[in-house]
């Protein structure tokens, strides 16, 4: 227990050294993330790679303990495995994390890398094999197992990633739900789970002195996804050897905040034929906020929903089969009333017109994809991101380069800007287009409307955003092109 402690005091102050210095050098390198998109809610660039900081402050005082404590050294060599799984499986998806936020990683390429480090823990020992049933004898997984436990890994990386949109929000989900495992491995007698969750407790707490709202830095991919991954690991092994009736359950409770909202994601969006992996504004806090709550009031109240549950999970470890059951039949409906009452399970009349929409916009802009795939120089992009804005009903555009939103960086096409700017009803949205190669300099696409619209609906900012990334492909293609020299379009101007 002393040694936790200390854990986590060492992990707290290095945490809280390291995140302004990694926000300095986020500062200074343009790593910032700069809320143009229309869902996100920040309105200022902010550094996004506090993740890092998270991560050293968890390992730092690990390692340090590991070679000035005998005790923890013992721990390591008594359970060597799930060090090792927990250590390198660690390092692997902070990586991850680090090349998403800095080059970008296609949700393609993320799945495989998790899918191969969660297969890594299985193959040392991290493994669910009993699936609680606590209206029932409890299920035996068989090689249901192997499938079971990577979905789980994968599952809470993503979770936490996903519910990473309001200032604090995932660190403090994290932090409540780390408390859990660490009372729960404290209870069973696991010294190295208790000291791994002491840790990771200590270096989320050092980084919310700088995240809580009004944040300075955020936790990136790589903060998200390395506090997903080592709960989804510290919450299997914990649970291991616990009753069955409760088994796989407590960890389900505690972390039933992420978990629920990505189910609704990935529910909602399938019945609306979007795209699985494309973010919207629809998340729990969204909606809490549609309601009038402040964004720190948002965070707040789902802090208090996480402790809630955080409570339900430990009470499971002391129930047995009939009381857990009860308890999970309340926390059911419990469940039920808080979304309903934000919103959820009202599909409405108009959700396969949302559909046809959604999957016509898409449609739409494909053709886009295959012109921009065989261009040759800058100036032959123009006419086609010309053609492309009739497909949203934007009257104008304007491509520049820039760092953010503020920016009045150098305008490298324009077109039906005649006016517009200046005029109070046109309502203008902006939008990234993906930098090839991890270069700072981002490029800003810039559409305007003149159709009394004052925001831009989910289903057009998908379309816009893929066409964004066609646009980075094709910009990285004229990059190769030396001899590339465009000329100013009849359709458009050109600084």
């Amino acid at each position: 227990m002393r040694t936790a402690a200390v854990a986590f005091i060492l992990s707290m102050l290095c945490g809280t050294i390291l995140t302004p210095i990694v926000r300095r050098l986020a500062h200074r390198f343009g790593l910032l993330d700069h809320a143009l998109s229309a869902r996100k809610i920040h309105g200022r660039p902010v550094p996004r790679l506090g993740g890092i900081a998270i991560v050293i402050a968890f390992y730092a005082p690990l390692v340090g303990l590991l070679f000035f404590h005998s005790d923890v050294g013992g721990m390591f060599v008594a359970d060597r495995n799930h060090a090792i799984g927990l250590f390198v499986g660690g390092l692997a998806i902070a990586l991850l994390g680090l090349y998403d936020d800095l080059r970008g990683a296609g949700a393609a390429r993320k799945f495989v890398v998790q899918f191969v480090i969660a297969a890594f823990l299985y193959r040392l020992g991290f493994r669910m094999e009993t699936l609680a049933n606590p209206f029932g004898d409890p299920i035996a997984l068989g090689w249901f197992s192997l499938p079971f436990t990577l979905l789980w890994m994968v599952g809470v990386v993503n979770a936490l990633n996903l519910i990473d949109g309001l200032d604090g929000l995932a660190g403090g989900v994290a932090l409540v739900a780390v408390t859990i495992t660490f009372l729960v491995s404290l209870q069973r007698g696991h010294p190295l789970m208790m000291l791994f969750s002491s840790a990771l407790a200590g270096s989320i707490v050092g980084f919310l002195f700088y995240n809580f709202n009004p944040a300075s830095i955020f936790m990136g991919d790589t903060g998200s996804m390395f506090l997903g991954f080592v709960l989804a690991a510290t919450a299997v092994e914990t649970n291991q050897k616990a009753s069955t009736a409760v088994a796989v359950v407590i960890p389900t409770v505690a972390l039933g905040l992420p978990i629920m909202d990505t189910l609704l994601a990935i529910g909602r969006r399938a019945w609306r034929g979007r795209p699985l992996f494309q973010a919207d504004k629809e998340h729990i806090h969204h909606r809490l906020m549609e309601r009038g709550l402040s964004h720190r009031q948002a965070v707040l109240v789902l802090y208090g929903f996480c402790v809630l549950l955080g409570f339900a999970a430990l009470i499971l470890t002391y129930g047995n089969s009939s009381q857990a059951a009860m308890l999970l039949v309340i926390l059911g409906v419990t469940a039920v009333v808080f979304l309903r009452a934000l919103g959820y399970f009202r599909l409405g009349a108009n959700s396969a017109t949302e559909r046809k929409r959604n999957r016509a916009l898409r449609a739409a802009v494909r053709p886009f994809s295959q012109r921009l795939r065989q261009i040759k120089t800058t100036e032959e992009i123009w006419p086609i991101v010309t053609d492309a804005i009739g497909v949203f009903g934007a009257v104008g555009l304007n491509l520049r380069l820039g760092t953010g939103s503020n920016s009045e960086g150098r305008k490298l096409f324009s077109c039906g800007l005649d006016g517009l700017e200046a005029a109070s009803n046109a309502f203008k949205a902006q939008f990234v287009v993906p930098v090839p190669g991890g270069k700072t300099t981002e490029q800003i696409l810039e559409l305007f409307w003149r159709d009394g619209r004052r925001e831009v609906d989910r289903d057009t900012e998908i379309a816009v955003e893929i066409l964004c990334e066609y646009l980075g492909d094709a910009f990285e293609v004229v990059k190769d092109q030396p001899n590339a020299a465009p000329s100013v379009p009849a359709t458009g101007s050109r600084a």
